[in-house]
């Protein structure tokens, strides 16, 4: 049987295509077709999944990946039991939690006036909150490690002019140091369902170790949140953080910064302290972290693979790295006043 020349091209071209098939089967096929597929997909760096175009009108079945699992992790929630108090008609103070590093206070008097409640620690350093009679119990963290407290709640009777209400003398033994730097307080304030808590769950899903998490979450908050410039110069005396505003308008001033990123770290349960202090003669807040390997890391912003630096996530996000490192140096433009 004689074959045209045309014939003879169209065998030659169904083998071709034969082949292909025989080698897609093998899995070298396959090979080449994700090869050009991971070639001409991209990926913008947000977690988003590249897409692959259609190679010859088909597409090559990959073994789907594992999804990751987000494990919202349980909040220490701090309650006021009502079995350790101290009260009268104007204010209470719960501290049937103590040893748990905390105290939790109202003001119950309705009032137009101002009220605050003031922790003298151990070491005689005096913490002054603003209490808000419109609230329910707030939770005020013991910071000073181990021994004897002052509590009082003030009422303001004019201007800087304040007359206690109520007080109490603690004894305090805590289950262990960590405990005040765990759970929420007025400065640092979360709970189970907030946006902070999933983000941060979010964000070191798989992750093991502690400083991918600590990396991750620092990393997220001075990439996405920028500073405040207008706040910085209204800010009241008495502003409070509210973490899940901070994450939602992706702005803030010091305190915010802190306060977002101690909260996302505890709510994974990584004792951190948001320090108050100085930089230079400027009032400032950044934060403390415990590594279980290095003890409190007081005076670092980054790990660079062999040194820690200032956990500063404030100045991290407004300046390049070297300016910062710069600044930072060893730690001597900063002082500590209070820990919370």
């Amino acid at each position: 049987m004689k074959y045209k020349k045309r014939d003879v091209y169209i065998i030659i071209f169904i083998l071709f295509v034969l082949s292909l098939v025989l080698l897609s089967g093998c899995g070298l096929g396959a090979d080449i077709l994700s090869s050009n597929s991971s070639n001409n997909s991209g990926n913008n760096g947000a977690g988003t999944q590249s897409q692959q175009s259609p190679n010859n009108g088909s597409q090559t079945e990959q073994e789907p990946r594992p999804p990751v699992i987000v494990e919202i992790p349980t909040i220490l929630v701090p309650m006021a039991s009502g079995t350790a108090v101290e009260e009268n008609d104007q204010a209470i103070i719960d501290f049937s939690h103590k040893e748990d590093g905390y105290i939790m206070a109202k003001f119950i008097e309705a009032t137009d006036m101002k009220a605050k409640i003031l922790i003298t620690v151990p070491d005689g350093t005096q913490y002054q909150y603003t209490m808000r009679p419109e609230r329910d119990f707030e939770v005020f963290p013991l910071s000073g490690g181990n021994g004897t407290y002052d509590v009082g709640v003030f009422k303001q009777i004019e201007g800087t002019r304040y007359a206690m209400v109520l007080s109490t003398t603690l004894d305090i033994t805590l289950v262990d140091e960590f405990a005040p730097f765990l759970r929420p307080n007025q400065y640092v304030n979360f709970h189970q369902d907030c946006d902070v808590v999933r983000k941060a769950a979010e964000l070191v899903a798989g992750l093991s170790t502690f400083m991918e998490i600590v990396g991750e979450i620092y990393h997220f908050v001075i990439e996405n949140i920028t500073y405040d410039v207008e706040l910085a110069e209204t800010v009241q005396v008495d502003y409070l953080p509210e973490v899940d505003k901070v994450l939602e308008r992706r702005k803030g001033i010091c305190f915010d910064f802190s306060s977002l990123m101690a909260a996302m770290l505890r709510s994974q349960g990584i004792p951190t302290k948001l320090v108050i202090g100085y930089t230079g003669d400027q009032y400032h807040a950044w934060i403390s972290v415990y590594s279980p390997e290095d003890g409190w890391l007081d005076d670092v912003i980054q790990f660079n693979g062999r040194d820690w630096r200032l956990i500063d996530p404030t100045f991290a996000a407004a300046g390049s790295a070297s300016a910062v490192a710069q600044y930072i140096g060893d730690g001597q433009n900063y002082s500590v006043k209070f820990l919370h």
